[in-house]
């Protein structure tokens, strides 16, 4: 085979065979394919897109680039959940340990956080103590013994993911469906997982802006599982506003505390549970969505949820005094309240502003070793839909300084649409998919 007759092939839209796109994701791993050939490849893959045998035959190459998880020796099945990046997004932090207290062993590989969407990893390491990057065979023995584990991804999972990516970041070959669902779905094959709930976010806190493009991002990366012979559901929903009322590591972390313990917001606790209910069925665990809701509802109010999660925590070396007293979690040295302008209806916020913020505040990197504060971040009182009169809370800003928090002020401010009339909040739900 020869780069330039793929690369031409692909061009005039025709669809690679699977041995094609094999030999070329192990050719481009081994540095025998020079990266002006690979982005050309990716451009024309961007103009000519995939059908989904041609995405899921990539997205195959790439898992087994590098190592392939099997778990199968440490639990007969265990499942996984994806969401495809938000503002506020702490799903992770309930979702998997109810699932878990289910009876489904969770053996899930987060990333930190990407762009103005905040990272699983980065919020857990707010917890003092709690060890995220785990040797495969901690790993592994976490899934066997506690059923529930939570950790940095390892370098040799799908590495040409990791090569290609970065090239397509350079590129301008980052907007493709069949590229993104390849990406995200290549890592989760690799790690093993049976079962994969996808929570695909749109709206101005997402990756993806429209619903129209979250389903297609949706209906590929379900195919691709179908494709590879895993069980997967996607759930679409919106990202229109923050999820729940914090944003920024530890504030998450303590909102799902509060969440377990059967305090959290309303749109979080519904989030996991809709997750939660297709992961359960997925399983095998019930065939009646009825009765899966009705298992998570009761391992939340019985409190086995949060004694998984704990568990987890002291498997992983974090601190239980910090759970039970989450004033022990980082906290801001200030707080400065940010207050509607004048009287109306809120009927547009643009969460990727917050998300901005939060990383200008120190709670996000501009380069990959940046140092994260873990304590600053946002805590929004008023959402979409809401009546305001003019001196109102719309949020408060944990900030480092005095300084800092003036100076997002009033971006944060812009971010917040007032109106006369009212306008309906989109549905935290658009869709499920299977």
């Amino acid at each position: 085979m020869r780069t330039i007759d793929i690369i031409a092939k692909k061009r005039d839209g025709e669809a690679l065979a699977a041995e094609e796109i094999a030999w070329l994701i192990a050719g481009y791993t081994r540095g025998e394919i020079p990266d002006y050939q690979m982005a050309a490849w990716a451009m024309a893959v961007v103009l000519r897109g995939m059908d989904v045998r041609e995405t899921a035959d990539l997205t195959l190459a790439m898992a087994r680039s590098g190592t392939m998880l099997d778990l199968h020796a440490h639990a007969p099945l265990t499942v996984d959940k994806h969401s495809t990046g938000g503002v506020g997004d702490k799903t992770t932090l309930l979702l998997a340990p109810l699932v878990a207290a289910i009876g489904l062993p969770v053996a899930k590989m987060s990333g930190r956080g990407l762009g103005f969407s905040g990272g699983t990893i980065d919020k857990l390491e707010s917890i003092p103590g709690f060890r995220t990057d785990l040797a495969l065979a901690a790993f592994c023995r976490a899934v066997r013994e506690v059923g529930l584990v939570i950790a940095a991804q390892t370098a040799d999972l799908a590495p040409a993911d990791k090569r290609l990516y970065a090239l397509r970041d350079v590129t301008a070959t980052v907007e493709s469906i069949p590229l993104i669902a390849a990406s995200i779905m290549s890592k989760k094959l690799a790690a093993g997982t049976d079962c994969i709930v996808l929570d695909v976010k749109y709206g101005s806190g997402a990756f993806v802006r429209t619903p129209e493009q979250a389903r297609l991002l949706a209906q590929t990366m379900v195919g691709i599982g179908q494709h590879a012979g895993r069980r997967v559901a996607a759930v679409i929903s919106s990202m229109e506003q923050p999820l729940g009322s914090a944003i920024g590591n530890a504030l998450e972390v303590r909102e799902a505390l509060a969440a377990l313990q059967g305090h959290g917001p309303a749109d979080l606790r519904e989030l996991c549970l809709v997750l939660g209910t297709r992961l359960l069925l997925l399983a095998g665990k019930t065939n009646d969505a009825t009765v899966a809701r009705q298992m998570l509802e009761q391992a939340l109010a019985d409190g086995t949820a949060w004694q998984k999660f704990r568990q987890m925590v002291a498997n992983q070396g974090g601190d239980l005094a910090a759970l039970d007293d989450p004033q022990r979690l980082p906290q801001a040295p200030v707080v400065m309240p940010l207050r509607a302008p004048r009287s109306g209806y809120i009927t547009a916020i643009d969460t990727q502003v917050a998300g901005l913020v939060v990383n200008e505040l120190g709670g996000g990197r501009k380069h990959k070793d940046d140092t994260i504060d873990p304590a600053v971040g946002l805590v929004p009182a008023a959402r979409l839909g809401d009546a305001v009169e003019a001196g109102t809370l719309l949020l408060e800003i944990h900030a480092a300084g005095e300084a800092d928090a003036a100076r997002v002020a009033p971006r944060l401010l812009a971010a917040y649409t007032l109106e006369d009339q009212p306008t309906p909040p989109p549905p935290l739900i658009l869709e499920v998919l299977e």
